[in-house]
């Protein structure tokens, strides 16, 4: 496993930690001009919510991979944050803001994996 799937793993670990819903992983390694190889989609049920799975997220990454994002957009908001980790990107929403936007839709040739919810 590469680098960037460990990334992903991880990023995955540190959503689940704090009830994250609904994980997407998008792979985008085999679209042209995609900006990341991956997005990682997922929701929250509050704001206070998102900002802890945000928190969850860069904490696991740091402590196991020594990783820092290159920029964290939306907190305070926390309607939609997102994490940007270069190769990987994470996308925190609330569940109408991810209807809203649906990236999941954008790119009819990448792979999608649905990760199930933790009870």
């Amino acid at each position: 496993m590469g680098i960037t799937e460990t990334l992903v793993k991880t990023i995955t670990k540190g959503i689940q930690e704090k009830k994250g819903q609904d994980i997407t992983i998008i792979d985008l390694k085999h679209i042209d001009g995609a900006i990341a190889k991956y997005f990682i989609i997922c929701q929250g049920n509050s704001p206070t919510q998102i900002e802890a799975i945000a928190g969850s997220i860069s904490d696991m990454v740091r402590e196991e991979l020594s990783e820092k994002p290159i920029n964290v957009a939306g907190l305070g908001n926390n309607q939609w944050v997102a994490i940007d980790y270069s190769d990987v990107l994470v996308h925190i929403f609330m569940p109408e803001t991810r209807e809203y936007y649906n990236l999941e839709t954008l790119w009819e040739d990448a792979k999608l994996t649905n990760i199930p919810n933790l009870d």
